[in-house]
């Protein structure tokens, strides 16, 4: 690990804690959106990475939806905030439970506004009982439906079961994006030598209605054009 990357690794932890610190003490979701934006922004700043939104037209500018999104690198949730700057769309991210324990990521993921996932639970009642309440309140639903960080050469891993029906049950209709091309790498590169630019693409997909029967994951790969795997 060379120093570079050691400094960003230490400038992410204090940021990442700071705003939720600051997120604690936010409850209107607009401002947690505000907050979440400029952290977002204040990572990627750093490591000198630009976002291009491409599609951007398809984007609603308010609602709620289950926004979907493949998982290539941590700085995910960053890249799509950015992407929803010019929207009123907020969203509670689905997190797993060892993000909310993280020393790293713990504060910011409970403050900022997310639901716990749970999967040695052998009930999930809970969890979907969490997501009903977050969408009474006006939210939409952000999720990983990959369940994890994708480190394979191919573009798209298997999806998890789960994430249809938070759809099917809240009538949420679906919000696809797809962070395109090799992010994990460009975030290597980054944390390596951040003196040069360089840029992440996300691409907005058209809507899915939440009464669509084919499979999530079908209907995903062809608003992307993706391989089969």
């Amino acid at each position: 690990m060379n120093l570079n990357k050691i400094k960003h690794l230490f400038y992410a932890l204090y940021l990442t804690n700071s705003f939720g610190f600051r997120l604690r003490k936010i409850k209107d979701p607009l401002e947690k959106k505000k907050l979440r934006l400029a952290y977002a922004k204040a990572q990627l700043d750093v490591l000198n990475i630009d976002i291009k939104v491409e599609n951007a037209e398809k984007l609603p500018s308010e609602g709620q939806y289950l926004l979907v999104s493949n998982h290539r690198t941590i700085i995910d949730p960053p890249i799509i905030e950015i992407a929803l700057e010019d929207t009123k769309i907020f969203g509670l991210w689905v997190s797993k439970k060892e993000l909310y324990n993280s020393f790293f990521f713990g504060l910011f993921v409970r403050n900022a506004g997310s639901v716990l996932l749970d999967r040695e639970k052998s009930q999930m009642s809970g969890f979907f009982s969490d997501i009903k309440k977050g969408v009474k309140e006006g939210s939409s639903i952000f999720i990983f439906p990959e369940g994890t960080r994708n480190k394979a050469d191919a573009p798209l891993t298997p999806f998890k079961e789960g994430s249809r029906i938070i759809a099917v049950k809240n009538r949420l209709p679906m919000l696809p994006v797809y962070i395109k091309g090799n992010a994990a790498q460009v975030l290597k590169d980054a944390l390596n030598d951040s003196s040069e630019k360089r840029e992440i693409t996300i691409v907005i997909g058209d809507l899915i209605d939440y009464k669509e029967k084919t499979e999530l994951e079908t209907v995903y790969r062809e608003r992307f054009s993706l391989e089969d795997l």
